[in-house]
């Protein structure tokens, strides 16, 4: 099986130059930082900040959590559910 090498030039100009892909990750980072504040999270540590109705803008307090990366990463993706 041959795979092909995936380019990430074109990942970039198809998807994260998109100016709303820019505000959602401006605003992504806003909360970590927020909670970074807070204690809750550490620089490098394992856990990531959640946003439980799926909008990386929303970062009210009621819409934040503070999830472990492996349920963040992967079983949202694995079945579509919320979990927080």
């Amino acid at each position: 099986m041959k795979t092909t090498s995936r380019n990430y030039r074109k990942e970039y100009v198809d998807y994260h130059i998109q100016p709303k892909q820019k505000k959602d990750r401006a605003a992504r980072n806003k909360a970590r930082l927020a909670a970074l504040k807070k204690g809750k999270v550490k620089k490098g540590g394992a856990y990531d900040v959640h946003h439980k109705d799926k909008n990386p803008q929303n970062n009210k307090s009621k819409n934040i959590a503070v999830v472990h990366r492996s349920v963040n990463r992967g079983k949202l993706r694995k079945n579509r559910k919320s979990y927080a």
